[in-house]
């Protein structure tokens, strides 16, 4: 993942979670996070992106996907998720990296408020950059909440390497 703050190395876990990450690569094939941006930044939880790009128009997405929160990982720092709406077979695009441990997000049960949010891979390079993103100043602005970053953080582009 190429940043406006430097680059970060994913490793995805197609094992745990193979629809989930069959889902995000897809949006990573069709470039559809090129050029987005982190829109949300909550220090000492998480920074989420994917969704937005540089005018604040929502990206187009894909059907939603099948949660695969009960695959056993667990949000510990560092790891990616998908974010999802308050139905628990919600999420698209957009997706959050870590920077704390945070229990809250895992899966509890299949009752609608148990789901959690499924975890599909980790950051094995550039942990710095996402606690780097994780300082900016925030405030609302457009159609995003306080945690806006004031000045774009962007992804530039997302791709894969073997």
């Amino acid at each position: 993942m190429d940043t406006s703050k430097g680059t970060v190395i994913i490793e995805l876990f197609p094992e745990q979670a193979p629809v989930t990450v069959k889902n995000f690569l897809h949006y990573v094939e069709e470039g559809k996070y090129t050029d987005t941006l982190f829109h949300r930044v909550i220090a000492n939880l998480m920074n989420q992106g994917g969704a937005y790009n540089h005018r604040h128009q929502k990206i187009a997405t894909f059907p939603a996907i099948r949660n695969e929160a009960d695959n056993g990982l667990k949000n510990k720092r560092g790891t990616i998720a998908m974010v999802r709406t308050d139905g628990p077979h919600s999420a698209t695009n957009q997706f959050f990296i870590n920077t704390a441990d945070n229990a809250a997000l895992d899966f509890k049960d299949r009752s609608e408020a148990g789901w959690g949010y499924c975890v599909f891979g980790e950051v094995t390079e550039g942990m710095d950059i996402m606690d780097r993103i994780a300082k900016v100043r925030t405030k609302a602005h457009g159609p995003f909440d306080n945690y806006a970053p004031v000045y774009p953080v962007s992804i530039r582009s997302i791709s894969t390497i073997e």
